[in-house]
């Protein structure tokens, strides 16, 4: 165990930078989930077509999904890391991609 200790605090900027980068996806793939699907149900719509609506609207759901699968792979991650490493010396690369270190 005190090797994960020793490699999450020699690469501590390592996991910041994860952090950050995970921080900047949960704010813009959200973003381009609704743009994109304005777009494309705006299409749609303007076009007056049933079936390019309903195909509009199912490619936007697989969008949500896929958003919402992106934005919760972090907390995945480190629930998984925590089921994994019980000792509180272990969680310094969790709480570093967290934002917490």
């Amino acid at each position: 165990m005190m090797y994960l200790l020793d490699f999450c605090s020699e690469t501590i900027e390592i996991w910041r930078l994860v952090g950050k980068i995970l921080n900047v996806f949960k704010i813009v793939i959200p973003l381009l989930v609704i743009i994109y699907g304005m777009i494309d149900l705006g299409k749609a719509v303007v076009a007056s077509k049933d079936d390019e609506i309903k195909k509009a609207a199912k490619q936007l759901l697989i969008r949500i999904i896929a958003g919402i699968c992106v934005f919760f792979v972090p907390t995945i991650v480190a629930f998984a890391f925590g089921l994994a490493n019980n000792t509180p010396d272990g969680t310094v690369c969790v709480n570093c991609i967290k934002g917490n270190c």
